[in-house]
């Protein structure tokens, strides 16, 4: 195919990718589809930053634009690019272009390391062999090839009789454009076994599940087979943050969902989330959410009646 027709068939697919997701997305918000693992986002006007720990994804805006926010690091991606998160992380994502006629429109297909592990597994199969960087969320360029089997997967919600045996099959092929794509290598790295990205998304999942107790880099080091300089370095490498970093993450947006869905004191919700200290907690989570436990929730609440009335 000729350059030009490879450009063309792009950007028939990018036409047509919103006018499919706006057939499910009669309203804003999250909507789940009739395939398990396929999400759609809609919101017609720009967002405040909204903080949650982003679980293994791809994700492609098929109308607006969108930062996300790791660490120090932004991401921003548009109707040209694709987002893949490849290991749980703690971030903030804002929708930065959207309006009423023009509503932010985005498909997010989450995926598992199984998954992965399959296709790179198959001898016919290799990631690109570039070494790039190994972080655990990069932003990247839509291809044709890619946006034609992402449009196919969304054109099976019109024949639903389809999916179970159609489904797997392209979200198999989606997989497949990710890992030759040419930071594909950054993702076969997080599901190798004994690879030191793997290894570190091990530690990610130990920090996850004991996030409210005290962090002891020792267990972590033995876990992950490494030193802890070492440790450190590699968790870094993948998350852009350290494990201490991580985990102050984890403890307070937990906070932030008890205190926004239970008439809890802030003190006793620092607690729980594991923090001794009032104070402290009060001042970590006013650096991260910009006020502080109280005057936060506070704040959401009314930007909740807002959306609402």
């Amino acid at each position: 195919m000729k350059a030009t027709e490879i450009e063309s068939s792009t950007t028939e697919k990018q036409a047509e990718l919103p006018s499919l997701i706006e057939q499910f997305t009669s309203h804003d918000g999250v909507h789940a589809t009739d395939i398990p693992s396929l999400y759609f986002v809609r919101s017609s006007n720009t967002t405040v930053p909204i903080y949650q720990v982003h679980e293994p994804a791809l994700c492609i805006v098929a109308q607006g634009r969108k930062v996300v926010i790791l660490a120090e690091e932004s991401y921003y991606y548009g109707t040209s690019d694709y987002l893949v998160v490849s290991v749980d992380l703690p971030i903030s994502g804002q929708v930065i272009q959207a309006s009423t006629d023009a509503p932010y429109l985005c498909l997010r297909l989450n995926f598992g390391p199984h998954q992965v592990l399959d296709l790179i597994n198959e001898p016919a199969c290799s990631a690109n062999s570039s070494t790039g960087s190994r972080r655990g969320l990069y932003v990247s360029q839509t291809n044709s090839l890619l946006l034609d089997a992402v449009v196919r997967l969304v054109r099976l919600l019109e024949r639903p009789q389809d999916i179970p045996v159609l489904a797997p099959l392209v979200i198999r092929e989606i997989l497949y454009r990710i890992l030759q794509g040419k930071q594909g290598e950054s993702l076969k790295q997080l599901v190798m076994t004994g690879s030191h990205s793997s290894r570190i998304a091990e530690v990610i999942k130990r920090i996850k599940q004991d996030y409210d107790k005290p962090l002891r880099i020792e267990e972590l080091s033995q876990l992950a087979s490494m030193s802890p300089s070492s440790l450190h370095r590699h968790f870094k490498e993948v998350t852009a943050m350290s494990p201490m970093q991580y985990q102050k993450q984890l403890r307070l947006q937990e906070a932030r969902r008890l205190l926004l869905s239970e008439s809890a004191d802030a003190a006793d919700v620092g607690f729980q989330v594991g923090y001794e200290s009032p104070s402290q907690f009060s001042r970590e989570y006013a650096r991260l959410f910009g006020l502080p436990p109280i005057r936060d929730i506070k704040r959401l609440r009314v930007d909740q009646d807002h959306l609402q009335s």
